[in-house]
């Protein structure tokens, strides 16, 4: 099978689209499927077990979450921890007695009876690359280094050892499936620990890179295209006539023709094609995994396995933009709260508890293991930037389906979340779990291609979280949580964009939450019409900003969600108020309006605290006879890395301002006249554009 991992060329570097396109387990007309379907002539060692547990699982869905969740915003919060550990959030009650969850997982709380939790496994390992390696193959690293993949050394991915040991009896050549990309680190960086290794390319999983979001996903090597079946048997014809003339006598050159008829048949009877025809899924399923990227790779999962795929491995996209700054995924080494509420939680809450239930509803959740994991968690203290770094020491993982006792927290973290406290678990007892609920017996054996023996895991099976029926049906309980307080993810940068319904103004000490618009200075009941306030004005509601001193700065700004690098596009639309022509003047000769993107200086989060990236003067029209004339005003600018490998600081996090301040220089003037009207600008609506920067022959990330 053709392996981009073959070549000298890392990820990215240089990489062309074509290329990108090419990464996966089948190519073009189906050339490279024969030699994985040698896979289902080895059968699976031979062991026998007196445990229901044993083999209970058909196929594995594994929710690789790359960056590293933290385990006090998801699955072990610390209530009584201090604030620098604990965070802003609460916990909730889910519905298994004694088990709390983060108030940003609702959904997956009122599922928790379907779940096992483990709440201490650890690496040891703060490397993402390492410790990613470390979970992913159940062996600790030793090499030279984990970012680079070292074919001839690496262990393999435990994915591989499933398609070798227990493949597909149904669709072989499709027995480990991995989408939607490769694990990268930035745009560097493709770490170890995600193929076959050793093994041979031969057993890496087969990739299917593509994006099952979008309306017109396509893989590319599972059609035909123009080839008619007829001309494609007479390709096939061709090439057994040149391969017969090689003259090879080896064992698995004789076997060659079985498996190539195999690959073709499948590619002919359209079984491969119709796994991966995402569309033909109702919008209204699709609607409730979230129409997010990671939430259609879990509906695309679930065919797959539906379809006979035993294993399906699926990575957490990368966001538009999010390469090169300091939070990227769920890597949230600033703003980690904000990700949390406003990106993360939601996407995963929303699409985990949907394919839990999904397959709990079809019947397939007894015979489907499902696997929320991820290469480690995070620090128990908040860092500076408000976010948290590598940690791991301890973490949690979550598993659903066949062969797990349900409704199970096993392990326990210290009061910080920083340690195990008891039943602490490695990466090897992970995957010896995993081989264990797929009737892999985890003391068995394989031979490497010198002929060397190893043992597929040197863990065991975690006999807390197995059900062999020794374990009582959990008692459950009302939950708690509110599906308002995590709706479902949107992209939208701003909260708010206009300034109907119940929209508030806040003082710009306020902090982050509750998010909105800040304003300083606000109006008061002595002053009504001058700072900034809200007011109705020809049946629309608008912010009006009211200036009565020449030295006097307005300001109205907004925190930007989830900031990632590209190109911003702010815009207003404006106009002024005022009591007459010549007031309008005189204000534009006291006063300049000015767009501003920024970056925040603290975690305060104070406006008037910031360093500006670009800053847009701005003349609002005159609203003649008090008739609107609101106008779009923009200001674009592009932020980028500082260069390759070097991340972006995101910080603290990005806003939007309006600032009306005194033009230097300007003569100074007395109050207006209180019985007069002030002049104000209005606004009714923002927008904030965003296009993502490319990297790498505009290969888009």
């Amino acid at each position: 099978m053709f392996s981009a991992f073959d070549r000298p060329t890392r990820m990215c570097d240089g990489l062309r689209r074509r290329e990108f396109l090419r990464w996966g387990g089948v190519g073009p007309l189906g050339l490279s499927l024969p030699s994985l379907l040698q896979a289902a002539t080895e059968p699976p060692p031979v062991g026998v077990v007196d445990d229901p547990s044993f083999g209970a699982a058909k196929n594995i869905i594994y929710l690789w979450l790359q960056g590293g969740p933290p385990q006090h915003e998801t699955f072990d919060p610390k209530p009584n921890a201090p604030s620098e550990i604990r965070g802003p959030f609460s916990p909730i009650q889910t519905n298994v007695v004694g088990t709390q969850f983060c108030e940003l997982l609702p959904r997956t709380a009122r599922m928790a009876d379907k779940l096992a939790v483990v709440r201490s496994l650890s690496t040891d390992n703060n490397i993402h690359s390492s410790s990613g390696y470390h979970v992913l193959t159940g062996r600790k690293y030793i090499g030279p280094n984990a970012r680079t993949i070292t074919p001839g050394t690496d262990w393999p991915y435990f994915g591989s050892l499933v398609k070798m040991l227990k493949p597909s009896e149904v669709l072989p050549p499709l027995s480990t499936v991995w989408i939607p990309e490769i694990i990268r680190l930035n745009e560097n960086v493709t770490p170890a620990g995600q193929t076959a290794g050793f093994l041979g390319s031969r057993w890496d999983p087969d990739r299917f890179l593509g994006q099952p979001w979008s309306e017109e996903y396509h893989v590319d090597g599972l059609d035909l295209g123009n080839v008619s079946a007829e001309r494609l048997k007479r390709r096939m014809s061709l090439l057994k006539q040149v391969e017969s003339g090689v003259g090879s006598v080896d064992a698995r050159a004789q076997t060659f023709d079985q498996f190539q008829s195999q690959a073709f048949d499948l590619l002919t009877s359209g079984r491969v094609q119709d796994a991966f025809a995402i569309e033909k899924e109702p919008d209204a399923l699709r609607d409730t995994y979230g129409r997010t990227r990671w939430g259609q790779c879990c509906v695309l999962a679930r065919r797959l396995v539906e379809a006979g795929v035993r294993l399906v491995h699926v990575g957490w996209p990368r966001e538009p933009g999010d390469s090169a700054v300091d939070n990227p995924l769920w890597d949230t080494h600033a703003q980690n709260a904000d990700r949390m509420e406003d990106v993360l939680c939601p996407i995963f809450d929303v699409g985990f508890s949907a394919l839990v239930n999904d397959l709990d509803q079809r019947g397939l959740l007894q015979e489907t293991l499902v696997v929320a994991i991820s290469e480690f968690g995070r620090t128990p203290k908040i860092n500076r930037n408000g976010g948290r770094d590598h940690w791991g020491p301890v973490f949690s993982f979550a598993m659903a389906g066949a062969g797990v006792q349900s409704g199970t927290v096993y392990g326990a973290s210290d009061k910080n979340g920083a340690y195990p406290a008891r039943d602490r678990v490695t990466p090897g007892d992970v995957t010896a779990t995993l081989f264990h609920l797929l009737g892999i017996p985890h003391t068995s054996k394989f031979r490497d291609a010198q002929g060397r023996e190893h043992h597929i895991t040197d863990g065991n099976p975690i006999d807390g979280i197995l059900d062999r029926g020794r374990h009582p049906t959990p008692s459950t309980t009302t939950p708690g949580g509110s599906l308002v307080r995590v709706p479902p993810y949107n992209d939208d940068l701003l909260l708010r964009k206009d300034f109907r319904g119940n929209v508030q103004l806040y003082d710009v000490e306020v902090g982050s939450r509750p998010k909105g618009w800040r304003a300083a200075p606000l109006a008061t009941e002595t002053t009504p019409s001058l700072g900034v306030t809200l007011i109705d004005w020809s049946d629309e509601r608008v912010a009006a900003l009211g200036v009565g001193l020449a030295d006097t700065q307005l300001l109205l700004a907004q925190e930007m969600r989830n900031p990632r690098l590209g190109t911003f596009t702010f815009g207003v639309h404006a106009c002024v108020r005022a009591e007459s022509e010549a007031a309008y003047q005189a204000f534009l000769g006291q006063f300049e309006c000015r767009l501003v993107l920024f970056r925040y200086n603290d975690s305060g989060k104070n406006p008037l605290r910031r360093t500006d990236f670009h800053s847009e003067p701005f003349v609002p029209p005159y609203a003649v006879d008090d008739v609107p004339a609101l106008t779009w005003f923009e200001l674009t600018h592009h932020l980028d890395s500082p260069g390759p490998g070097m991340n972006f600081p995101v910080g603290n996090g990005y806003g939007i301002a309006v600032v009306i301040e005194p033009v230097k220089g300007a003569n100074q003037r007395s109050p207006l006249d209180r019985d007069a009207r002030p002049t104000q600008v209005c606004i009714d609506q923002v927008r904030l554009d965003f296009t993502e920067r490319t990297i790498n022959d505009n290969v888009t990330v």
